[in-house]
Protein backbone atom coordinates (compact mmCIF):
# COMPACT_ATOMS: atom_id res chain seq x y z
CA UNK A 1 0.00 0.00 0.00
CA UNK A 2 3.08 2.69 -0.73
CA UNK A 3 1.62 3.73 -3.61
CA UNK A 4 -1.85 5.97 -3.35
CA UNK A 5 -5.51 4.73 -3.30
CA UNK A 6 -5.86 6.60 -6.85
CA UNK A 7 -3.09 4.77 -8.31
CA UNK A 8 -3.88 1.41 -6.82
CA UNK A 9 -7.22 1.56 -7.58
CA UNK A 10 -7.06 2.78 -11.54
CA UNK A 11 -8.64 0.16 -13.71
CA UNK A 12 -7.37 -2.50 -15.84
CA UNK A 13 -10.55 -3.16 -17.56
CA UNK A 14 -12.43 -0.39 -19.61
CA UNK A 15 -15.87 -1.72 -17.54
CA UNK A 16 -13.86 -0.56 -14.53
CA UNK A 17 -13.48 3.06 -15.90
CA UNK A 18 -15.63 5.72 -13.90
CA UNK A 19 -17.69 8.03 -16.20
CA UNK A 20 -16.58 9.01 -20.04
CA UNK A 21 -19.29 6.40 -20.63
CA UNK A 22 -19.49 8.89 -24.24
CA UNK A 23 -16.06 7.02 -24.89
CA UNK A 24 -15.16 3.77 -23.39
CA UNK A 25 -19.28 1.93 -22.88
CA UNK A 26 -19.74 -0.89 -25.16
CA UNK A 27 -20.30 0.43 -28.71
CA UNK A 28 -18.04 3.64 -28.44
CA UNK A 29 -15.35 4.66 -29.89
CA UNK A 30 -12.33 3.24 -27.55
CA UNK A 31 -14.20 0.57 -26.51
CA UNK A 32 -14.76 -0.45 -30.51
CA UNK A 33 -10.38 0.52 -31.15
CA UNK A 34 -9.71 -2.16 -27.83
CA UNK A 35 -12.37 -5.02 -28.95
CA UNK A 36 -11.13 -5.28 -32.79
CA UNK A 37 -6.93 -4.84 -31.58
CA UNK A 38 -7.19 -1.42 -33.81
CA UNK A 39 -5.56 1.18 -30.94
CA UNK A 40 -4.87 4.56 -32.72
CA UNK A 41 -2.93 6.95 -30.98
CA UNK A 42 -5.22 9.88 -29.31
CA UNK A 43 -5.23 12.61 -26.91
CA UNK A 44 -7.58 12.95 -24.21
CA UNK A 45 -8.18 16.35 -22.39
CA UNK A 46 -10.31 17.48 -19.74
CA UNK A 47 -9.79 18.61 -15.92
CA UNK A 48 -7.55 17.32 -13.59
CA UNK A 49 -8.29 13.70 -11.94
CA UNK A 50 -11.30 12.64 -14.18
CA UNK A 51 -9.90 9.53 -16.10
CA UNK A 52 -7.21 10.42 -18.51
CA UNK A 53 -5.01 8.06 -16.92
CA UNK A 54 -7.51 5.80 -16.06
CA UNK A 55 -8.63 5.32 -19.70
CA UNK A 56 -4.93 5.10 -20.57
CA UNK A 57 -4.20 2.15 -17.97
CA UNK A 58 -7.42 0.29 -18.68
CA UNK A 59 -6.09 0.10 -22.38
CA UNK A 60 -3.65 -1.79 -21.31
CA UNK A 61 -4.85 -3.78 -19.28
CA UNK A 62 -7.38 -5.17 -21.71
CA UNK A 63 -4.91 -4.95 -24.77
CA UNK A 64 -2.06 -6.60 -22.70
CA UNK A 65 0.25 -4.42 -24.42
CA UNK A 66 3.45 -2.70 -22.45
CA UNK A 67 2.68 0.37 -20.85
CA UNK A 68 4.93 3.31 -20.09
CA UNK A 69 4.46 6.59 -18.79
CA UNK A 70 6.39 10.15 -19.08
CA UNK A 71 5.57 13.84 -18.60
CA UNK A 72 6.20 16.00 -21.61
CA UNK A 73 7.78 18.55 -19.48
CA UNK A 74 10.24 17.07 -17.05
CA UNK A 75 10.75 13.83 -19.15
CA UNK A 76 14.05 13.78 -21.31
CA UNK A 77 14.42 12.66 -25.10
CA UNK A 78 16.42 9.85 -23.76
CA UNK A 79 13.64 8.79 -21.83
CA UNK A 80 11.68 8.79 -24.67
CA UNK A 81 14.57 6.44 -26.68
CA UNK A 82 14.12 3.84 -23.81
CA UNK A 83 10.56 3.65 -24.63
CA UNK A 84 11.31 3.35 -28.27
CA UNK A 85 14.19 0.84 -28.06
CA UNK A 86 11.05 -1.08 -25.70
CA UNK A 87 8.97 -0.88 -28.38
CA UNK A 88 11.34 -2.72 -30.81
CA UNK A 89 11.46 -5.07 -28.65
CA UNK A 90 8.03 -5.97 -27.91
CA UNK A 91 6.71 -5.52 -31.27
CA UNK A 92 4.40 -2.32 -30.02
CA UNK A 93 4.05 -0.30 -26.69
CA UNK A 94 0.95 1.98 -25.17
CA UNK A 95 3.32 5.49 -24.10
CA UNK A 96 1.20 7.73 -22.10
CA UNK A 97 2.84 11.08 -22.08
CA UNK A 98 1.25 13.66 -19.70
CA UNK A 99 1.12 17.53 -20.15
CA UNK A 100 1.82 17.01 -24.47
CA UNK A 101 0.98 20.47 -24.94
CA UNK A 102 4.62 20.93 -23.35
CA UNK A 103 6.29 18.48 -25.78
CA UNK A 104 9.13 20.69 -27.24
CA UNK A 105 10.20 20.54 -31.14
CA UNK A 106 13.20 17.80 -30.52
CA UNK A 107 11.67 15.06 -28.25
CA UNK A 108 8.24 16.36 -30.90
CA UNK A 109 10.44 15.39 -33.69
CA UNK A 110 11.95 11.99 -32.66
CA UNK A 111 8.65 11.06 -31.92
CA UNK A 112 6.97 11.50 -34.91
CA UNK A 113 8.39 8.79 -37.31
CA UNK A 114 7.68 5.84 -34.75
CA UNK A 115 3.76 7.01 -34.25
CA UNK A 116 3.47 6.67 -38.33
CA UNK A 117 5.36 3.11 -37.97
CA UNK A 118 2.89 1.95 -35.01
CA UNK A 119 5.54 1.16 -33.32
CA UNK A 120 4.23 3.73 -30.50
CA UNK A 121 0.38 4.09 -29.79
CA UNK A 122 0.51 7.53 -28.31
CA UNK A 123 -1.57 8.94 -25.52
CA UNK A 124 -1.68 12.23 -24.52
CA UNK A 125 -3.08 13.66 -21.46
CA UNK A 126 -3.72 17.46 -21.30
CA UNK A 127 -5.85 19.45 -19.05
CA UNK A 128 -5.23 22.12 -21.93
CA UNK A 129 -7.27 22.58 -25.59
CA UNK A 130 -5.27 20.58 -27.64
CA UNK A 131 -6.47 22.38 -30.43
CA UNK A 132 -4.91 25.79 -28.93
CA UNK A 133 -2.04 24.29 -27.47
CA UNK A 134 -0.37 21.20 -29.80
CA UNK A 135 1.37 21.27 -32.67
CA UNK A 136 -0.52 20.34 -35.90
CA UNK A 137 1.92 17.67 -36.35
CA UNK A 138 1.09 15.89 -33.35
CA UNK A 139 -2.78 16.47 -33.10
CA UNK A 140 -2.90 15.51 -37.07
CA UNK A 141 -1.54 11.59 -36.32
CA UNK A 142 -3.57 11.49 -32.96
CA UNK A 143 -7.28 11.64 -32.51
CA UNK A 144 -9.19 13.94 -30.12
CA UNK A 145 -11.05 12.52 -26.86
CA UNK A 146 -12.87 15.60 -24.80
CA UNK A 147 -13.44 13.74 -21.44
CA UNK A 148 -16.39 15.20 -19.69
CA UNK A 149 -16.22 16.00 -16.23
CA UNK A 150 -17.68 13.41 -13.39
CA UNK A 151 -20.49 13.72 -11.62
CA UNK A 152 -21.38 12.81 -7.79
CA UNK A 153 -22.63 9.87 -8.42
CA UNK A 154 -19.28 8.83 -10.47
CA UNK A 155 -17.22 9.81 -7.55
CA UNK A 156 -19.38 8.18 -4.92
CA UNK A 157 -19.86 5.16 -7.18
CA UNK A 158 -15.53 5.27 -6.78
CA UNK A 159 -15.43 5.82 -3.31
CA UNK A 160 -17.61 3.13 -2.40
CA UNK A 161 -15.58 0.69 -4.67
CA UNK A 162 -12.48 1.58 -3.50
CA UNK A 163 -14.16 0.90 0.49
CA UNK A 164 -15.20 -2.62 -0.91
CA UNK A 165 -11.90 -3.85 -2.55
CA UNK A 166 -9.48 -5.60 -0.40
CA UNK A 167 -6.51 -6.17 -2.88
CA UNK A 168 -6.27 -3.15 -4.12
CA UNK A 169 -8.64 -0.77 -2.07
CA UNK A 170 -9.15 -0.05 1.33
CA UNK A 171 -11.13 -3.22 2.18
CA UNK A 172 -9.43 -5.11 4.66
CA UNK A 173 -9.49 -2.35 6.84
CA UNK A 174 -12.97 -2.25 8.86
CA UNK A 175 -14.19 1.19 7.71
CA UNK A 176 -17.53 3.18 8.64
CA UNK A 177 -18.25 6.25 7.03
CA UNK A 178 -20.99 8.09 7.74
CA UNK A 179 -23.50 9.48 4.98
CA UNK A 180 -22.51 12.60 5.14
CA UNK A 181 -18.91 12.34 5.26
CA UNK A 182 -19.01 10.22 1.72
CA UNK A 183 -21.46 12.91 0.77
CA UNK A 184 -18.68 15.13 1.47
CA UNK A 185 -16.22 13.68 -0.33
CA UNK A 186 -17.98 13.17 -3.66
CA UNK A 187 -18.62 16.59 -3.84
CA UNK A 188 -16.23 18.63 -1.93
CA UNK A 189 -13.74 17.42 -4.71
CA UNK A 190 -15.43 19.05 -8.10
CA UNK A 191 -15.26 15.77 -9.88
CA UNK A 192 -11.34 15.49 -9.07
CA UNK A 193 -11.40 11.96 -8.44
CA UNK A 194 -7.56 11.58 -7.37
CA UNK A 195 -8.07 14.19 -4.46
CA UNK A 196 -10.94 11.97 -3.53
CA UNK A 197 -9.78 8.61 -2.90
CA UNK A 198 -6.31 9.65 -1.91
CA UNK A 199 -8.01 12.41 0.93
CA UNK A 200 -10.57 9.27 1.54
CA UNK A 201 -7.08 7.32 2.23
CA UNK A 202 -5.57 10.16 4.19
CA UNK A 203 -8.98 9.85 6.22
CA UNK A 204 -8.78 5.71 6.96
CA UNK A 205 -5.00 5.81 7.59
CA UNK A 206 -5.21 8.47 10.04
CA UNK A 207 -8.06 7.36 12.19
CA UNK A 208 -7.73 5.56 15.43
CA UNK A 209 -9.89 2.41 15.66
CA UNK A 210 -12.20 2.58 18.36
CA UNK A 211 -12.44 0.00 20.82
CA UNK A 212 -14.03 -2.52 18.62
CA UNK A 213 -11.48 -2.60 15.75
CA UNK A 214 -13.86 -0.08 13.58
CA UNK A 215 -12.60 2.79 11.78
CA UNK A 216 -14.85 5.87 12.09
CA UNK A 217 -14.91 8.56 9.70
CA UNK A 218 -17.19 11.42 10.60
CA UNK A 219 -17.70 14.36 8.17
CA UNK A 220 -15.26 16.29 10.38
CA UNK A 221 -12.88 13.50 9.86
CA UNK A 222 -13.56 13.93 6.00
CA UNK A 223 -13.39 17.70 6.03
CA UNK A 224 -9.93 17.67 7.93
CA UNK A 225 -8.67 15.09 5.22
CA UNK A 226 -9.66 16.83 2.16
CA UNK A 227 -7.84 19.21 0.91
CA UNK A 228 -9.78 22.87 0.02
CA UNK A 229 -9.77 22.75 -3.42
CA UNK A 230 -9.59 26.53 -4.84
CA UNK A 231 -11.88 26.41 -7.77
CA UNK A 232 -13.33 24.01 -10.21
CA UNK A 233 -11.22 25.26 -13.31
CA UNK A 234 -7.39 25.38 -13.14
CA UNK A 235 -5.81 28.30 -13.81
CA UNK A 236 -3.97 27.85 -16.57
CA UNK A 237 -5.99 25.74 -18.11
CA UNK A 238 -9.25 25.06 -20.68
CA UNK A 239 -11.89 25.41 -18.34
CA UNK A 240 -10.43 28.71 -16.69
CA UNK A 241 -11.28 30.43 -20.28
CA UNK A 242 -14.98 28.79 -19.99
CA UNK A 243 -15.49 30.32 -16.73
CA UNK A 244 -14.48 33.73 -17.38
CA UNK A 245 -16.81 33.37 -20.75
CA UNK A 246 -19.70 32.14 -19.08
CA UNK A 247 -19.33 35.21 -16.33
CA UNK A 248 -19.40 37.78 -19.25
CA UNK A 249 -22.15 35.87 -21.27
CA UNK A 250 -24.52 35.71 -18.24
CA UNK A 251 -23.75 39.12 -17.60
CA UNK A 252 -24.82 40.21 -20.90
CA UNK A 253 -27.78 37.83 -20.97
CA UNK A 254 -28.50 39.89 -17.51
CA UNK A 255 -28.82 36.44 -15.56
CA UNK A 256 -27.95 38.38 -12.01
CA UNK A 257 -27.89 34.92 -10.01
CA UNK A 258 -25.38 32.98 -12.40
CA UNK A 259 -23.20 35.86 -13.08
CA UNK A 260 -22.62 36.17 -8.94
CA UNK A 261 -21.91 32.46 -9.35
CA UNK A 262 -18.92 32.44 -11.74
CA UNK A 263 -17.69 36.17 -10.13
CA UNK A 264 -17.57 33.72 -6.83
CA UNK A 265 -15.52 30.94 -8.32
CA UNK A 266 -13.04 33.78 -10.22
CA UNK A 267 -12.86 35.31 -6.57
CA UNK A 268 -12.43 31.76 -5.22
CA UNK A 269 -9.52 31.54 -7.09
CA UNK A 270 -7.78 34.73 -6.24
CA UNK A 271 -8.39 36.13 -9.40
CA UNK A 272 -8.64 39.83 -8.87
CA UNK A 273 -7.09 41.33 -12.01
CA UNK A 274 -8.63 38.71 -14.31
CA UNK A 275 -12.10 39.49 -12.92
CA UNK A 276 -11.20 43.92 -13.01
CA UNK A 277 -10.12 43.29 -16.62
CA UNK A 278 -13.16 41.25 -17.51
CA UNK A 279 -15.79 44.07 -15.96
CA UNK A 280 -14.17 46.74 -18.24
CA UNK A 281 -14.39 44.86 -21.15
CA UNK A 282 -17.67 44.10 -20.66
CA UNK A 283 -18.86 47.51 -19.24
CA UNK A 284 -18.12 49.27 -22.82
CA UNK A 285 -18.89 45.83 -25.22
CA UNK A 286 -21.93 44.76 -23.85
CA UNK A 287 -23.73 47.78 -21.76
CA UNK A 288 -22.00 50.64 -23.06
CA UNK A 289 -24.69 53.46 -24.33
CA UNK A 290 -27.56 51.39 -22.69
CA UNK A 291 -26.28 52.78 -19.48
CA UNK A 292 -23.52 54.66 -19.49
CA UNK A 293 -23.32 55.77 -16.17
CA UNK A 294 -22.90 52.51 -15.32
CA UNK A 295 -19.73 52.03 -17.64
CA UNK A 296 -18.42 54.70 -14.86
CA UNK A 297 -19.68 52.98 -11.77
CA UNK A 298 -17.94 50.04 -13.03
CA UNK A 299 -14.29 52.08 -13.42
CA UNK A 300 -15.05 53.34 -9.94
CA UNK A 301 -16.25 49.71 -8.63
CA UNK A 302 -12.85 48.30 -10.25
CA UNK A 303 -10.17 50.99 -9.00
CA UNK A 304 -11.65 50.36 -5.48
CA UNK A 305 -11.04 46.76 -6.06
CA UNK A 306 -8.04 46.65 -7.04
CA UNK A 307 -6.97 49.19 -4.19
CA UNK A 308 -8.89 47.45 -1.28
CA UNK A 309 -7.88 43.88 -2.75
CA UNK A 310 -9.48 40.39 -1.21
CA UNK A 311 -11.26 39.39 1.02
CA UNK A 312 -12.87 42.83 0.99
CA UNK A 313 -12.53 43.49 -3.20
CA UNK A 314 -15.57 41.06 -3.64
CA UNK A 315 -18.07 43.97 -2.30
CA UNK A 316 -17.24 46.83 -5.13
CA UNK A 317 -16.81 43.40 -7.37
CA UNK A 318 -20.06 42.46 -6.91
CA UNK A 319 -21.60 45.77 -7.26
CA UNK A 320 -20.37 46.28 -10.25
CA UNK A 321 -21.63 42.61 -11.48
CA UNK A 322 -24.93 43.18 -10.32
CA UNK A 323 -25.43 46.69 -11.94
CA UNK A 324 -24.20 45.75 -15.47
CA UNK A 325 -26.33 42.43 -15.50
CA UNK A 326 -29.39 44.49 -14.85
CA UNK A 327 -28.40 47.17 -16.78
CA UNK A 328 -29.81 47.75 -20.62
CA UNK A 329 -27.78 46.70 -23.03
CA UNK A 330 -26.10 48.08 -26.38
CA UNK A 331 -23.06 46.85 -27.94
CA UNK A 332 -23.56 49.65 -30.74
CA UNK A 333 -20.10 51.17 -30.42
CA UNK A 334 -18.24 47.34 -30.77
CA UNK A 335 -20.26 46.70 -33.91
CA UNK A 336 -19.42 50.26 -35.43
CA UNK A 337 -15.52 50.01 -34.63
CA UNK A 338 -15.68 46.73 -35.89
CA UNK A 339 -17.32 47.76 -39.29
CA UNK A 340 -14.67 50.68 -39.30
CA UNK A 341 -11.86 48.16 -38.87
CA UNK A 342 -13.28 45.53 -41.72
CA UNK A 343 -13.28 48.61 -44.08
CA UNK A 344 -9.84 49.26 -43.28
CA UNK A 345 -8.76 45.23 -43.39
CA UNK A 346 -10.70 45.14 -47.23
CA UNK A 347 -8.66 47.95 -48.23
CA UNK A 348 -10.85 50.78 -48.08
CA UNK A 349 -9.09 53.62 -47.09
CA UNK A 350 -8.16 56.54 -49.26
CA UNK A 351 -6.90 59.90 -48.81
CA UNK A 352 -7.08 62.59 -46.03
CA UNK A 353 -8.98 65.12 -47.95
CA UNK A 354 -6.57 68.27 -47.98
CA UNK A 355 -8.40 70.71 -45.97
CA UNK A 356 -7.74 67.85 -43.06
CA UNK A 357 -4.32 67.43 -43.47
CA UNK A 358 -1.87 68.77 -40.99
CA UNK A 359 -0.92 72.72 -41.45
CA UNK A 360 1.22 73.30 -39.09
CA UNK A 361 4.92 73.08 -40.26
CA UNK A 362 6.45 75.89 -43.24
CA UNK A 363 5.76 74.74 -46.56
CA UNK A 364 2.00 73.43 -45.85
CA UNK A 365 0.34 76.36 -47.26
CA UNK A 366 2.52 75.63 -50.66
CA UNK A 367 1.20 72.39 -50.63
CA UNK A 368 -2.25 73.72 -50.27
CA UNK A 369 -2.92 71.50 -46.88
CA UNK A 370 -5.51 72.82 -44.44
CA UNK A 371 -6.67 75.70 -46.82
CA UNK A 372 -10.22 75.54 -46.86
CA UNK A 373 -10.70 74.12 -43.73
CA UNK A 374 -13.36 75.41 -42.05
CA UNK A 375 -13.41 75.90 -37.96
CA UNK A 376 -16.44 74.66 -36.37
CA UNK A 377 -16.06 76.99 -33.36
CA UNK A 378 -16.72 79.65 -35.76
CA UNK A 379 -19.79 79.03 -36.95
CA UNK A 380 -23.64 79.15 -34.58
CA UNK A 381 -23.91 75.45 -32.67
CA UNK A 382 -20.04 75.22 -33.40
CA UNK A 383 -20.81 72.93 -36.54
CA UNK A 384 -20.15 73.56 -39.88
CA UNK A 385 -21.15 71.31 -42.64
CA UNK A 386 -17.81 69.93 -44.90
CA UNK A 387 -16.89 66.45 -45.97
CA UNK A 388 -14.31 65.04 -43.26
CA UNK A 389 -14.22 60.98 -45.03
CA UNK A 390 -11.45 59.68 -47.91
CA UNK A 391 -13.97 60.87 -50.68
CA UNK A 392 -14.84 57.34 -51.97
CA UNK A 393 -15.80 56.45 -48.28
CA UNK A 394 -18.36 59.51 -48.14
CA UNK A 395 -21.74 58.71 -46.97
CA UNK A 396 -20.59 55.48 -44.81
CA UNK A 397 -22.37 54.55 -41.79
CA UNK A 398 -20.60 53.01 -39.22
CA UNK A 399 -22.19 54.16 -35.72
CA UNK A 400 -26.29 52.80 -35.72
CA UNK A 401 -28.17 53.62 -32.68
CA UNK A 402 -29.95 50.84 -31.29
CA UNK A 403 -33.74 51.99 -31.26
CA UNK A 404 -33.95 49.62 -27.39
CA UNK A 405 -31.63 52.37 -25.88
CA UNK A 406 -32.96 55.48 -24.64
CA UNK A 407 -29.44 57.32 -24.70
CA UNK A 408 -28.96 56.33 -28.37
CA UNK A 409 -32.36 57.81 -29.39
CA UNK A 410 -31.21 61.13 -28.00
CA UNK A 411 -27.43 60.44 -29.99
CA UNK A 412 -29.57 59.82 -32.98
CA UNK A 413 -31.39 63.21 -32.77
CA UNK A 414 -27.37 64.66 -32.92
CA UNK A 415 -26.74 62.49 -35.05
CA UNK A 416 -29.69 63.75 -37.48
CA UNK A 417 -28.36 67.43 -36.65
CA UNK A 418 -25.33 66.97 -38.29
CA UNK A 419 -26.08 64.52 -40.79
CA UNK A 420 -28.61 65.61 -43.40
Amino acid sequence: MNQPLAHRMRPQKLEHVIGQTHLVAPGKIIHRMVEAKRLQSMILYGPPGIGKTSIASAIAGATHFSFRRLNAATDTKKDLEQVIIEAKMSGSIILLLDEIHRLDRVKQDYLLPHLESGKVILIGATTENPYLTIHPAIRSRTQIFELHPLTIDDVKLAIERALEDSENGLGELNIQIDEIALKHFSEGTHGDLRQALNALELAALSTLPDKHGVIHLTLEVAEESLQKKAISHDAKGDSHYDVISAFQKSIRGSDVDAALHYLARLIDAGELATIARRLLVIAYEDINFGNPSACERTVSAVNAALQLGFPEARIPLAHAVIDLALSPKSNSSLIAIDKALNDLHNGKTGFVPKHLQDAHYKGARELNRGISYQYPHDFPDHFVKQQYLPDHLVGTKYFIPDPTSKYEQALKQQLNRFTP
